[in-house]
């Protein structure tokens, strides 16, 4: 792509994703996702009322009178998304491909991010770890990050979840939110590894998709061709065994994925390439939140 056309693409994304993210996202955002934990802030006196278990007895047996610690909220956190750059990402039927719903998304989430002061950082995946963004705050680090998103070229067409899960777990040391983003189509097993990741890190899945993943419109013959494999085939969309046998797919695929983040106790949304975001994720931030 030219620089040209990038930084127009970039500035448009901006302009939406971080108006979004400012007006909307913000406060709920803050609430969804909590900090790292507690940190102490002060000694007082103890008031009526306070919890006696925060009574700090070493200043208490120095005073003469009892004294309570103070905790704050360790605000800032590191958030990683984990963007799956596999072959399917290109398919789109109506108004956009799932790449440029997964960099709308995204750019949103990292805007929000540093809004609340929270580090951002990006992990591209196909059947291996493509690209590895260091976490960072700032507009210039986000800018960049969406700019890699819009024209990111991957070495792979395959998916492997398993892989960049593991990955995330081994090399984030301090606990993360991490907001995992794919189609979640033909991903294999990855329920230990995402039980075990869940259980360090704070993991959110965000499923992309495309009506037409769902169903098949009865169009007449139709060439078929696997993003990831190449693999090509002509179909009869006429055919109601056809799009019954298609439908059934979908639906065993959605099944297995669903049993794996209840089990791995995961909270997911899924985004068809038609709909709007914002109240999905409005949702899931307002559910968390509560």
């Amino acid at each position: 792509m030219e620089t040209s056309e990038l930084l127009k693409k970039v500035r448009q994304i901006e302009i939406k994703t971080r108006g979004l993210s400012k007006n909307l996202f913000a406060g709920q955002y803050h609430s969804a996702f909590k900090g790292r934990g507690m940190a102490f802030s002060e000694v007082r006196e103890y008031q009526f009322g306070d919890d006696i278990r925060d009574i700090d007895w070493n200043v208490t047996a120095r005073q003469g009178s009892a004294h309570i610690k103070i905790f704050e909220e360790e605000r800032e956190m590191t958030v990683m998304l984990l963007v799956d750059v596999s072959g399917s990402r290109e398919f789109g039927t109506i108004s956009k491909t799932k790449q440029e719903m997964i960099t709308e998304i995204a750019a949103t989430l990292a805007f929000s991010a540093i809004q609340n002061n929270d580090k951002i950082g990006v992990i591209f995946f196909s059947d291996k770890i493509e690209k590895y963004i260091p976490p960072q705050k700032g507009k210039r680090h986000v800018l960049a990050i969406i700019s890699e998103l819009i024209n990111f070229t991957p070495s792979q067409k395959g998916t492997d979840l398993k892989k960049v899960i593991d990955y995330i777990t081994n090399a984030q040391k301090k606990r993360c939110t991490v907001f995992l983003i794919s189609d979640f189509i033909d991903c294999g097993d990855f329920e230990n590894s995402l039980t075990v990741a869940n259980k360090k890190h704070d993991i959110v899945a965000l499923q992309v998709y495309d009506k037409r993943e769902k169903e098949l419109p009865p169009v007449g013959l139709m060439k078929m061709k696997d993003a990831e494999t190449g693999e090509e085939i002509w179909i009869d969309t006429f055919s109601s065994k056809v799009r019954s046998e298609y439908s059934k797919w979908w639906n065993s695929n959605q099944e297995n994925v669903n049993k794996i983040f209840n089990k791995s106790r995961t909270d997911t949304v899924s985004i068809a390439t038609d709909d709007d975001f914002v109240p999905a994720l409005l949702s899931l931030f307002k559910k968390r939140g509560s």
